[in-house]
């Protein structure tokens, strides 16, 4: 479905309100459970079962599995060390050392450094808006990570954590560009997330069974294991089915509209579940990041479009 075709029902709208909150959950489920299992180990649960999970939908197109395999093995395990890896087990050792509130804001971010990678890496051209919404998203992260002191900057006191984050946002801007190259793009959607979760696990995997050479174990408490279910089926699953869904009823531009809504989400499930606190430079810092990603990456045609498929 087109850009220009709008589904008659408010039901992809409602769904695609819900999406934000299941992408952001993963930072929540992932703070939550960071002092009862390892980073790694975490990662490679969630992507062994979500491989496991889709794997009917890679055998019903083993006709072109075969083939993908051949053709870009390598592309393949660089989707997965970039989306699972770096954007995984990264993640979940990130949240060790900072809140989901800091992870959010920050990994926000990622649309502003698709456009930066673009640039480095393509020379793609970057219009005044792109360039000024970069540098509001970058202000407001270093807001974030300076936590609203110079002193930080000063004394280079950086919290670890957000470091991390800011590494993860690269780690899936480069993912993001290399999901939509040739021919990935024309790869089933369920089979090629089944195929990238696969290699995702199997990237993981070395460290975890580092962790539990060095003592690290499973969790043993039944809350542990229900947020890392809701890792797997919310976080992954569901946020992908969602998104997927919004894209083929509303246009990929409208439901990418839908995704400006995970910083508030993503702090406003820490501030609830967590007990995280809001501090004023996070208001500064969402404000800036915000603004800036919206006036970087929002459709610029996209209410002309609009009015003109309703007349």
């Amino acid at each position: 479905m087109s850009d220009n075709q709008y589904s008659p029902t408010y039901l992809p709208y409602l769904v695609m309100l819900a999406s934000p909150l299941f992408f952001s959950s993963n930072l929540v489920f992932g703070r939550y459970v960071s002092g009862e299992i390892a980073p790694f180990l975490l990662a490679t649960i969630r992507w062994s079962c979500v491989a496991l999970i889709l794997s009917p939908f890679v055998f019903r197109h083993r006709a072109t599995v075969g083939p993908l395999l051949r053709g870009e093995l390598k592309r393949l395990a660089l989707l997965g060390f970039l989306g699972m890896g770096v954007c995984g087990g990264g993640i979940y050792l990130a949240l060790n050392f900072t809140t989901a509130t800091n992870g959010t804001l920050i990994y926000t971010t990622s649309p502003v450094l698709i456009i930066v990678l673009e640039r480095v890496l393509y020379g793609r051209r970057s219009h005044a808006r792109e360039m000024v919404g970069t540098i509001a998203a970058f202000a407001g992260v270093a807001v974030i990570v300076l936590r609203g002191s110079f002193e930080t900057l000063w004394s280079l006191s950086f919290n670890l954590g957000d470091v991390l984050v800011l590494l993860a946002a690269f780690g899936w801007a480069g993912y993001s560009i290399l999901y939509r190259s040739e021919p990935i793009r024309r790869a089933s959607n369920l089979m090629l997330f089944g195929l990238v979760a696969m290699f995702g696990a199997l990237v993981n995997l070395p460290m975890a069974v580092w962790e539990l050479s060095r003592g690290h174990g499973f969790p043993a408490g039944l809350h542990s294991w229900m947020a890392i279910s809701g890792i797997i089926f919310i976080s992954s699953l569901l946020a992908f089915s969602t998104y997927q869904y919004g894209v083929r009823t509303l246009g990929a531009s409208i439901a990418g509209v839908f995704m400006y809504l995970m910083p508030p989400c993503g702090v406003g499930l820490s501030v609830i579940f967590l007990g995280e606190e809001f501090h004023f430079y996070h208001a500064t810092g969402i404000a800036l990041v915000m603004a800036g990603v919206i006036v970087a990456t929002f459709p610029s045609g996209l209410f002309r479009r609009r009015v003109e498929n309703k007349s």
